[in-house]
């Protein structure tokens, strides 16, 4: 116990220094102080806990779309200007002198920096988003590629010996091109007043369609590509070159389209200049006319009658068979190279023939149901590049009908009917197609305008559209129909893929 007492004694001995200096400080220092202090410290500990710490780091865009998170650059977009719309000018050039050259300025390339956002043009994936076409990457008699594989040098004679062509036919396809190159203006170019480009004695039956540059150079050119004759190879690839150029300075751009249409030649001059690009971008994959091309394409589809599917004169206006033949065509031709074709444009297009369709789709009319022989021709090659089968009723029925009524002969020769029809009955093959063929065939080659006359090389029908396209025109549709042995690969072929595009 005394022991206890002891410590007990020194423990409060030791406690009371501590005791007096506490007191010391809390009767020394003023309260108001203290209390500064304690509230001081309060502040500091709640800006601690709620104001967020400062990131010095750069900022970031974290996705979050696996197990371990990607960091992106915040991205900061640059502002530009809108273009609104670039409108190329065109000027009737004057009449071409006996011993004029085509001008070396004009090259396909010009349109790369006159337009630089074509290069953003990509090319897409066509298996979603394309037509239905059976043609693309075909095969027959072993022949492999696009559709116009057959074009090529080493393809051109077998195919013409198996589809019904002849020497005499392909000499008048020689002749026909080589007429349609001496008419080539300097600024590379081509008018329907073939009086303009004429280097040889000759003037008659011109074209009173004058002013219509972009319908009579596409159409020009056309004949060029079917015999496989491009910017790159062939006998005529210099006025191929200029005539392609000179076609693309004359495209109306706005955004991501590219107009082709014009005064005289309405929606036709855009459908046949559409036709014409493809096919060269198609034969020679030029990444020179893929923005051009594309753009082309665009256009079609975005001035498409949005109520009735269909196309004429002025965009978005009610459509006509006629006018909706060559859009299809333009876009069957972008198909052939791989580029975007949406399908709703096709779905569209097929709602307009619907609409003129008599005979259950054996027959069309113009911008009504009925049956007129060239809209029959067109409305059935549409039918077959947007999915219809062979074996359809209706088709079988529409060949019947045209092998029946044969092709248009004679000095009013319809030659727009002609071109469509051949191609139909081509296409659907058989003994029809023998019949037609040979009709057709020696027709043209007999009514060529021999080479010891004037105009030696063309051909001059006084039937419908003759007076506004003239001899021009009239060789053109002439030498197409010559070239159809190998201009296209069939559609209907003993190997075809059962696996089409659907819509």
């Amino acid at each position: 116990m005394a022991q206890h007492s002891a410590d007990h004694e020194s423990h409060e001995e030791e406690h009371q220094p501590r005791l007096v200096n506490r007191f010391v400080l809390f009767t020394a220092v003023p309260s108001w102080l203290i209390s500064l202090v304690v509230h001081l410290v309060f502040f500091m500990i709640l800006l601690t806990i709620f104001m967020p710490p400062v990131d010095r780091e750069k900022r970031v865009l974290t996705i979050n779309d696996s197990a371990d998170a990607e960091e992106i650059e915040e991205l900061v977009m640059e502002e530009f200007e809108p273009i609104d719309e670039q409108t190329l000018e065109f000027d009737v050039p004057p009449e071409q002198p006996e011993d004029a050259v085509l001008s070396d300025e004009i090259v396909v390339s010009d349109f790369q920096e006159e337009m630089a956002a074509t290069q953003m043009v990509e090319l897409s994936d066509f298996a979603d988003v394309t037509m239905p076409f059976s043609d693309i990457m075909s095969e027959v008699s072993g022949v492999d590629g696009n559709a116009t594989a057959g074009r090529g040098q080493a393809t051109r004679t077998q195919m013409l010996r198996e589809n019904g062509g002849t020497g005499a036919s392909e000499e008048a396809v020689v002749f026909g091109v080589k007429w349609i190159a001496e008419h080539q203006l300097p600024d590379g170019t081509w008018n329907f007043d073939h009086r303009r480009g004429a280097k040889k004695p000759g003037s008659k039956d011109f074209g009173t369609a004058s002013n219509s540059p972009r319908a009579a150079t596409a159409m020009a050119l056309l004949p060029f590509l079917g015999s496989g004759i491009t910017h790159k190879e062939g006998k005529y690839k210099k006025q191929v070159e200029a005539g392609l150029g000179s076609l693309i300075k004359l495209m109306e751009v706005r955004g991501d389209t590219g107009s082709f249409r014009e005064g005289e030649g309405n929606m036709y001059s855009h459908g046949l200049a559409t036709i014409a690009l493809c096919e060269a971008y198609a034969m020679t994959q030029d990444k020179n006319l893929l923005g051009p091309s594309q753009y082309a394409i665009n256009y079609i589809q975005a001035v498409q009658d949005p109520v009735g599917g269909g196309w004429r004169y002025q965009p978005r206006q009610p459509g006509d068979t006629s006018v909706v033949g060559w859009q299809v065509m333009g876009l069957k031709s972008g198909h052939m190279g791989y580029l975007s074709v949406n399908k709703n444009t096709i779905a569209g297009a097929i709602k307009f023939l619907d609409s003129v369709q008599t005979q259950n789709g054996a027959a069309y009319g113009y911008a009504d149901p009925g049956s007129k022989p060239s809209m029959n021709a067109v409305g059935l090659l549409c039918r077959m590049y947007t999915g219809w089968k062979k074996e359809n009723p209706a088709l079988q029925q529409g060949v019947a009908n045209l092998a029946k009524a044969g092709p248009s002969l004679g000095n009013r020769s319809d030659m727009y009917y002609n071109y469509y029809a051949t191609q139909v009955m081509r296409q659907y093959g058989g003994a029809q197609w023998d019949g037609w063929n040979t009709k057709m065939r020696d027709f043209l080659v007999k009514n060529q305008v021999p080479q010891d006359q004037a105009e030696a090389g063309s051909w001059h029908f006084d039937g419908p559209h003759t007076e506004r396209g003239g001899r021009l025109y009239n060789t053109s549709l002439s030498v197409l129909t010559l070239e159809v042995y190998y201009r296209h690969l069939p559609i209907y072929k003993a190997n075809a893929s059962e696996e089409d595009f659907p819509l």
